[in-house]
């Protein structure tokens, strides 16, 4: 973007709850193939019904609250928001306006996985959510109404991101937050997160808002940023024809040809008539019933990612990596804590169990950082394999590691290991064994190997001594060949010059 303009973004996310019935009847919260299984006179909107409140709805979205540091209305209620839509039975909506359940929250994110930025959050209300309208080739639209009543929890932003991307991470951030807390599955592809965006432009400097955008139709992470992007491009382009827009509009994503396709145009915001909902009391929290939540609450993945960082010396892309997937943050904890017990029970570790863990603390970490990320995910990936679904224990994963650090092992028989223990599960030390691939230590050994080596190869020994560095390598490489990888490199390494140095 020129450097005169600055984008205005603010988002409008919708969050299914993950609760066992419909916000406001008991028919079950689900999804279904098979249209209109999961309806009742209720979330059909049939005259004479009375709306019932589920409480388990109000806890996750105080739970949502709380983790997006919002401030807590203890005294709240919910309305009526009245439009006609064919997806809509009842001609209203039950959602909250003047009291929203929270207020006032903020979350921080990283975008460029360094500078931390505070996006600050305006609402968090409840609300039922609308039937799904589907489309077939003869132009006919067909109600589904399935979804319909589904619980929903709308988060809406200040407009203080600046780029596509700050969009895109924020609602990543959000899905990390919602899966921890078990909130909501948020899975995009399933309408279970969606995201709407308003954009605008101004000049830097400026503190004016103008008419925005309302982009809708994102249905991935991908789409947001793209379709973000996309409409700043537009807009800039307007801005410097001098025609910038003068009204809000409405436009949708198109994901096959990657462009905003104009929906409708409005002078004025939509008046929805807001009113109480006379059939539903207003709600009271006490400090108490508050404060009970607000200790259910897990570590963040924000708050971990950084606890990652300080305590590893983990980079933020591996300390994101691992927080990205709380069943993989728990493995690497798991993992952790085997590892910090091994090293209590060593011989040479000097110290209390806390200045032991000082000192090895930062090593264990990449280590294990580092073989979840170059091994265990290249077997899920050639595999097909989810993390979740591994067969391979914390317990196991920690000894392997052990096995490697104590060069009990090389790299190579460790990725032999890995894999057995990825198919079949299994102890690694006794895989260790039954495959015969525990490394050479004996001192004898290796030099018996290592001079064999250079008596059968005269020349490559004349070359590394006239300065080629290559012919050493080539040695080393024989060494493990003949010795089936059983030697350290390393060690073969060091031997080989100290013979050939003589």
């Amino acid at each position: 973007m020129k450097e005169k303009y600055e984008a205005i973004i603010g988002l409008e996310i919708h969050l299914r709850l993950n609760t066992i019935s419909k916000m406001f009847c008991g028919t079950k919260n689900a999804d279904s193939d098979e249209p209109n299984v999961y309806t009742c006179p209720i979330c059909l909107g049939h005259p004479g019904t009375l709306p019932q409140l589920n409480q388990e709805a109000v806890k996750l979205g105080l739970k949502l609250a709380l983790a997006l540091n919002c401030e807590i209305n203890y005294d709240t209620k919910f309305d009526r928001k009245q439009y006609f839509y064919p997806d809509l039975p009842k001609a209203y909506q039950i959602s909250q306006y003047d009291q929203p359940l929270a207020v006032n929250g903020f979350l921080e994110i990283c975008p460029d996985n360094l500078n931390l930025k505070t996006v600050r959050i305006e609402r968090l209300h409840l609300e039922e959510d609308a039937a799904r309208l589907k489309h077939n080739t003869k132009g006919e639209s067909l109600v589904d109404f399935n979804r319909a009543g589904a619980p929903l929890l709308e988060l809406v932003t200040k407009p203080d991101l600046k780029s596509a991307l700050e969009a895109k991470v924020f609602v990543q951030e959000v899905q990390k937050i919602a899966r921890y807390l078990n909130v909501s599955q948020a899975d995009m592809e399933k309408g279970h997160l969606r995201c709407d965006a308003n954009v605008s432009l101004r000049f830097v400097g400026d503190e004016a808002l103008y008419p925005k955008t309302e982009i809708k139709n994102m249905n991935s992470f991908r789409s947001v940023e793209k379709a973000i992007q996309y409409e700043i491009e537009r807009q800039l382009q307007l801005w410097e024809k001098n025609s910038a827009p003068q009204f809000t509009t409405t436009r949708g994503w198109d994901d096959k040809r990657n462009i905003t396709v104009l929906q409708r145009s409005k002078e004025e915001e939509a008046d929805y008539r807001y009113f109480p909902e006379p059939d539903l009391p207003p709600l009271h929290f006490d400090t108490q019933e508050i404060n009970k939540i607000r200790e259910t609450l897990p570590e963040m993945p924000g708050a971990r990612r950084e606890r990652f960082r300080q305590e590893f010396s983990l980079s933020y892309e591996d300390a994101r990596i691992l927080t990205d997937n709380p069943q993989l943050a728990e493995f690497f904890e798991d993992t952790i804590s085997e590892l910090r017990g091994w090293l209590n029970s060593l011989d040479y570790t000097e110290g209390t169990p806390e200045e032991i863990w000082a000192q090895y603390s930062k090593k264990m970490g990449r280590l294990t950082i580092a073989w979840i990320t170059s091994e265990i995910f290249k077997l899920c990936k050639e595999e097909n394999v989810d993390f979740s679904q591994i067969k391979i224990k914390p317990e196991n994963f920690a000894e392997l590691l052990t096995l490697i650090y104590e060069k009990k092992i090389n790299s190579s028989a460790g990725q032999k290991i890995l894999k057995i223990m990825f198919t079949k599960g299994g102890d690694p030390s006794q895989i260790m064994q039954e495959h015969d691939l525990a490394q050479v230590s004996d001192e004898n050994t290796v030099a018996e190997a290592v001079d064999n080596i250079i008596n059968s190869n005269p020349q490559v020994v004349k070359d590394y001594k006239n300065g080629k560095e290559k012919a050493l390598m080539y040695l080393v490489g024989q060494v493990m060949k003949t010795t089936k990888g059983k030697i350290n490199p390393e060690t073969a390494t060091k031997l080989l010059k100290d013979k050939l140095t003589v």
